[in-house]
């Protein structure tokens, strides 16, 4: 089976700035990741971070290779991590199955050299939302459920920004080369994630946007913290947020998101720090 890919090549903070709307969505926003059994990627220059989905209804799908990594296989040298936003479904890795509900998340070591998805109903069809890293070293596959993450409750109702973070595949949880992935739900009534804002230089990242109404939209907001732009994203669709970019968004309703991301470190900490009244 083919997979479908894209390259992005990174993108300057100077650069960006002489952007349009249509530019910026095109560099920085994923608006068609989940097709009917396929998978698919972009593949960023942005510490050679990918954002990818596998979407099986009624086949099996696998998960092979793509030119720009020049392998004999997908994991020969990366590693790869999925969430499952979909019904229930199956990731087989070198012929251990590992069932993931809706969710769930699966931490998949470099040097696998199998992996095929596949869905438990077709009328639910699992959707498995995928980030993938270069990695030096081989740790070990491991299924990561809600109950297994390190938890954070953030934020008030009173600031619009009370939330639960829920850290899965991190360090303190999984062991991985430099993929950290997690996923953040807004509580009802609060509608702003990353408040105050952020940049690591060290590290860049990516957002899912997801259980988001049809009818609503979140606003992505990006840029230097001095220079900040804005992204409408629909659901079920990603950002790519380069490391010299702020991130935070504000939703017509509430909604939640999975961040993913690559670099230098693995200190989930690691971060500057911008309050309100320093962005421009």
């Amino acid at each position: 089976m083919s997979v479908n890919y894209e390259t992005r090549y990174a993108i300057g903070a100077n650069e960006a700035k002489k952007f349009d709307t249509a530019q910026l969505r095109a560099n920085f926003l994923i608006e068609d990741l989940f097709s009917p059994n396929e998978v698919k990627w972009v593949y960023t220059h942005y510490d050679r971070h990918m954002v990818g989905s596998a979407v099986p209804v009624d086949k099996a799908i696998e998960l092979d290779t793509i030119d720009p990594l020049k392998s004999q296989h997908f994991l020969s040298r990366r590693e790869v991590g999925v969430i499952n936003i979909g019904g229930d479904g199956v990731v087989e890795v070198d012929g251990t199955t590992y069932t993931l509900a809706n969710k769930e998340a699966l931490y998949i070591g470099a040097g696998d050299k199998k992996v095929v998805f596949s869905s438990n109903d077709a009328t639910k069809p699992a959707k498995f939302y995928m980030n993938a890293s270069p990695a030096h070293h081989s740790f070990p596959d491991k299924k990561v459920t809600k109950a297994d993450a390190n938890v954070l409750n953030l934020g008030t109702p009173e600031t619009a920004n009370e939330r639960e973070i829920n850290q899965l595949l991190i360090h303190s949880v999984v062991q991985t080369c430099q993929l950290q992935m997690g996923l953040t739900i807004l509580k009802p009534g609060s509608v702003w994630n990353t408040m105050p804002c952020h940049q690591h230089d060290r590290r860049m990242e990516a957002y899912l946007y997801i259980d988001l109404p049809e009818d609503q939209a979140v606003a992505h907001f990006m840029g230097e913290p001095t220079e900040t732009r804005v992204l409408w994203v629909q659901n079920e669709q990603a950002v790519v947020s380069p490391p010299w970019s702020i991130h935070s968004g504000a939703g017509t309703s509430n909604y939640a998101f999975i961040w993913g991301m690559s670099g230098e470190n693995l200190d989930y900490d690691d971060m500057d720090k911008y309050g309100p009244a320093e962005i421009r």
